[in-house]
């Protein structure tokens, strides 16, 4: 008998629903949300996330699952690399020229181990044996730029910044010029700078109120509001372009875009270990002088006090002078600076040139209580690192004017002060010391320094400015506005 004739068209049928049936089983297991890019309205066939440069080299389609956090959201920082020379690199390889009014004839030492100056060889025995280097306060911003280059956070795609960072280096710049009676001689590289950032692509993102550069003086020094010659300063932070943009610097002017960010000591540690060895040594100290004022008269400021001081201090019996104008000491030696600072329970800090000094860095770094007379001394400036209760770490005593400054005053309030309340506020200094130093940038400490703080302040400031314009309202408003609260005295003491 004959086997049924089967048609061959029947065969190809059963197996192409064989077939079908497979793909539609695969189709509706699969997660059609990542085929469309849908998940909670947002794409993710286009990487919008701030991954670091690179994160995602093979991959265009993630799934939810496959999300990483990102350590750096919110953090990274575009540094314009790109900048001519003439505004960094130049300045440092033409460093004969930049004088600093010392024995040493110009300022090229100072460059030195990444800003911060010759290795200190011979401690004395009053310094750590490592991370103690000559540093001097105007070579700031070399310190930060090398730190920034360091940063974890930086990216190579300004898109994904949070911040730029101009690494123009204003205040060795500036210091060619100051003294130069043509003004367009004196402002040529601010504007020049300016002309270069406002053509970059960058610029336009938030027309420049995401940028910020750092210099290495007073920022009164970039602040000149006349044309007239015998005004101080160049004019770089009253141009257009400049009043969009942040500065930080290590004495801040009574204008909002312009930071307070710590002197450089000359401690910069490698490892938490040095911080936290020279903390220790700092809290076992014999402090034999009740106070103590490191510095020199200023005679042709008529309403500085610092004579009343130097005065004080030779009638005390507890009080310590140290002048550096004559010759007793060498005030460019941080050794013997830090030796007077280290046996000393208070160190007066006085307003000098300007309302700021280095000074107040060291003596806290020797575990020493400042004493401050002006709000715009500390408590106005540097909000980005010190405690906003000053009474925590430091001595007020408000001086408005040179005759409020009574025959015995300081004595007077320091022995006032309770022996329990003395070693909290010491105890408050010496915790203070990570983050009012700059650290070793081929290093990173577990503690945040003065960079890292300073970089965590700039960055919260910028994304303010980005929450405003995401409210609809004008950025401009106040951004560059002056604020003369800096320098007010406050109605009551805290």
């Amino acid at each position: 008998m004959e086997k049924p004739f089967i048609p061959k068209c029947s065969q190809d049928l059963w197996f192409g629903i064989l077939i079908s049936f497979l793909f539609c089983f695969v189709f509706l297991s699969f997660d059609y949300s990542t085929f469309w890019g849908v998940n909670n309205g947002a794409s993710l066939l286009v990487n919008k996330q701030n991954y670091p440069v690179g994160f995602v080299k093979n991959q265009t389609v993630l799934s939810t699952t496959q999300l990483i956090p990102d350590s750096c959201s919110g953090r990274y920082v575009y540094i314009h690399d790109d900048l001519p020379s003439k505004f960094n690199s130049d300045l440092l390889n033409n460093c004969k020229f930049l004088t600093r009014g010392t024995d040493k004839p110009n300022l090229c030492p100072y460059f030195e181990n990444w800003g911060f100056g010759p290795a200190i060889e011979n401690t004395e025995g009053v310094l750590a044996n490592t991370s103690w280097f000559s540093t001097n306060q105007f070579t700031l911003e070399v310190i930060f730029h090398n730190k920034m280059k360091q940063y974890k956070c930086l990216t190579k795609n300004s898109t994904l910044a949070s911040a730029i960072y101009v690494p123009f280096y204003a205040g060795l710049d500036a210091s060619l010029h100051l003294w130069d009676s043509n003004l367009t001689v004196r402002d040529a590289s601010a504007r020049d700078l300016n002309a270069w950032l406002s053509k970059r692509p960058e610029w336009k993102t938030m027309w420049g109120r995401d940028h910020f550069l750092v210099g290495g003086r007073i920022s009164w020094d970039f602040r000149r509001q006349t044309d007239e010659i015998s005004d101080w300063g160049s004019k770089l932070r009253f141009l257009p372009e400049s009043l969009n943009m942040s500065m930080l610097s290590v004495e801040g002017s009574s204008w909002r875009n312009d930071y307070a960010i710590p002197y450089p000591t000359n401690f910069h540690p490698a490892k938490d270990s040095d911080v936290v060895q020279w903390q220790n040594r700092m809290r076992k100290l014999e402090r034999p002088h009740l106070f103590t004022f490191v510095g020199a008269p200023r005679p042709d400021r008529q309403n500085s006090i610092r004579g009343k001081i130097i005065d004080q201090c030779l009638a005390s019996s507890v009080g310590k002078l140290v002048g550096c104008s004559s010759g007793g000491i060498k005030c460019d030696n941080p050794a013997s600076v830090m030796r007077v600072f280290q046996s000393s329970v208070y160190c007066l800090q006085p307003t000098g040139d300007s309302y700021t000094r280095k000074s107040a860095f060291d003596s806290i770094l020797a575990g020493c209580i400042p004493v401050f007379f002006h709000p715009g001394t500390a408590y106005s400036q540097y909000l980005w690192h010190l405690p906003k209760n000053h009474t925590k770490y430091s001595v007020f005593i408000p001086v408005r004017y040179v005759e409020d400054l009574k025959e015995g005053l300081i004595e007077k309030t320091l022995v006032g002060i309770s022996k329990e309340k003395e070693l909290e506020m010491r105890e408050e200094v010496i915790r203070l010391i990570p983050k009012l130093v700059y650290a070793d940038p081929m290093s990173r400490l577990e503690t945040e320094d003065a960079f890292d703080l300073s970089v965590k302040g700039i960055l919260e400031t910028i994304e303010n400015v980005r929450k405003t314009i995401r409210e609809g309202r004008d950025p401009s408003i106040g951004f560059a506005d002056e604020d003369s609260y800096k320098y007010t005295f406050p109605k009551t003491l805290e």
